[in-house]
């Protein structure tokens, strides 16, 4: 295990919560494991660890590029993770509303659906 996966297992389960990450850990097969390393190494251990964008920015800014590139999928992950960001409701709002005047109003409104229901979960796990 490399410093770099090590950093990066910090930087995902700080962003992510022990119980998401748990769970990934759990559904790893040898057969995807180098790609959850590649992913745990780069992704988390070097982008997401660096310090030159706060947390709640680099949060913004994933999310855009999820809805701007149609990679639904990881929103609801993405939306979950900004209770330990620090992006606001409002910041996901401005974000979304950004991926609408440049990428496109259908990508941004279906990532705004998706949001709504995540936040919707969210509130009621509390």
């Amino acid at each position: 295990m490399t410093d770099r996966y090590k950093t990066g297992m910090k930087v995902r389960r700080q962003v992510l919560g022990d119980a998401h990450v748990d769970r990934a850990e759990v559904g790893k097969t040898a057969f995807d494991e180098p790609f959850q390393t590649l992913i745990t190494e780069t992704a988390w251990g070097n982008v997401w660890a660096s310090d030159a964008i706060p947390a709640r920015e680099r949060s913004m800014l994933t999310l855009a590029l999820l809805a701007a590139l149609g990679n639904f999928d990881e929103i609801p992950m993405h939306i979950r993770a900004t209770a330990r960001t620090g992006a606001s409701k409002q910041d996901v709002m401005e974000v979304f509303q950004h991926v609408a005047i440049y990428a496109g109003v259908p990508r941004a409104n279906h990532a705004l659906k998706l949001a709504r229901t995540t936040y919707a979960e969210m509130e009621k796990d509390v």
